[in-house]
């Protein structure tokens, strides 16, 4: 099993280009089991996650054409299976997203519960609960979730939370329905508008994307060739400027607007990083100690989730105490222990982290449990006083393309040993 090891002390500058958002790009690739016509998909990342999607088009009977640069040619001639076995999705919980668009273009899914991260429950029973709405019988055994629907009908669907991939899952199934669908307290991260922009314009008609109500008038078919590019991956960005802050470095972040990233500019504006912001990018520049500030982490366009441990790791180095309060997990402080190992000084009290600022943290062998976890590890262990090795780095894998490359690139003493 693969680690990476870090000599830290390292002070990060330069310029890296941030990559295909993950979020982005699995939604948008399942939805072109929507559609009959062929597709150009560009900036898609080279991701574990990815990789695993593309076995699963590939099992349903898609072709896909990769030019190894980002780009795929897609195209769906017809359905060779409609089941998402466990072997396929095991690992991953975006799998998920096959029920909507196989349910509403072949009448019918059979998807395995899906894993992932241990980073909390995360139902799918919203999911299931807006396709029973849209007409879908739906049955749950041997670890296997059934759905089947001659064709899906418009429905008015209220989200008791506002699920990503459940306005998502819902919104794809919602484009060749019966009708018109409305989705209330749908999610407005960036991701679901970037879905919704490919689906128009593969020929959907869909209203209200990035806000918390979602209009869908069902079409009969997508069948609109179209060439469309994955945004940028926001969270990565959000990493690599909080690596220039806790290195006392600086970097800039290209390809990333900071249209994207308005609740991590504004927490590390507040902690005494620079920010410059561009067109196509985010400068930050940290020289003097970091203040500590406080973080909730709430549904976009708050705090996102997925910035909540590479922040903590900042915190763990700041000039004072805070708190940071995540909402959005019941399970998102795994990072706790391991940071904690290195010297940080942090307390868990339910849902609220309590961090008290050190001066300085040591390299130690910790290990990682998660994908953001990971990530806050690397950060922790590029700041640290001598050599941190992690262990579990096929987390890593999952949404960060060629890391290990990117930061050495920015100065890190940072290798994988496989």
């Amino acid at each position: 099993m693969d680690k990476i090891r870090i000599k830290g002390g390292k002070r990060l500058k330069g310029e890296v280009k941030v990559s295909g958002a993950k979020n982005a790009a699995l939604p948008i690739l399942v939805s072109t089991l929507l559609s009959r016509a062929e597709h150009r998909v560009l900036n898609v990342p080279k991701l574990m996650d990815v990789a695993t999607i593309k076995r699963l088009l590939n099992h349903l009977g898609t072709v896909i054409e990769d030019d190894g640069q980002g780009g795929w040619t897609i195209r769906m001639p017809a359905l060779t299976r409609h089941e998402a076995p466990y072997e396929l999705v095991k690992t991953m919980r975006a799998s998920v997203l096959v029920l909507g668009p196989l349910a509403a273009r072949f009448g019918e899914a059979r998807v395995s519960l899906p894993g992932g991260c241990a980073i909390g429950a995360r139902p799918i029973n919203l999911h299931l609960m807006g396709l029973e709405k849209m007409g879908a019988e739906i049955q749950i055994e041997h670890g296997y979730v059934a759905v089947k629907a001659r064709r899906l009908k418009g429905a008015r669907i209220y989200l008791d939370l506002a699920s990503v991939t459940g306005t998502e899952n819902l919104m794809m199934a919602a484009t060749l329905a019966d009708g018109v669908t409305v989705i209330e307290n749908a999610a407005r991260e960036p991701e679901v508008v970037d879905l919704a922009h490919f689906l128009i314009r593969c020929g959907a008609k869909i209203h209200g994307a990035g806000t918390d109500v979602i209009t869908v008038d069902g079409v009969e078919s997508l069948d609109h060739s179209c060439s469309y590019r994955i945004m940028p991956d926001r969270i990565e960005a959000g990493t690599y400027l909080t690596a220039a802050a806790i290195t006392r470095g600086e970097i800039f972040v290209r390809g990333c607007g900071p249209r994207y990233l308005d609740a991590v500019l504004q927490k590390l504006r507040e902690a005494g990083v620079e920010i410059g912001e561009e067109t196509d990018g985010v400068r930050a520049a940290a020289t003097g100690r970091i203040g500590a500030v406080d973080i909730k982490t709430l549904p976009y366009p708050g705090f996102p989730t997925d910035m909540q441990a590479q922040m903590m790791a900042l915190m763990a180095l700041s000039d004072g105490l805070s708190v940071i309060t995540e909402t959005v997990f019941e399970n998102r402080f795994t990072h706790v222990a391991e940071l904690r190992r290195m010297g940080a000084d942090i307390n868990v009290q339910g849902s609220n982290a309590v961090i008290k600022g050190t001066r300085r943290l040591s390299g130690a062998p910790v290990m990682a449990s998660d994908l953001r976890a990971s990530a806050s590890l690397v950060l922790a262990g590029l700041a640290a006083e001598g050599e941190t090795e992690i262990s579990r780095v096929y987390h890593l894998d999952r949404g960060y393309e060629q890391l290990e490359q990117k930061f050495s690139n920015l100065g890190g003493k940072i290798t994988r040993i496989t």
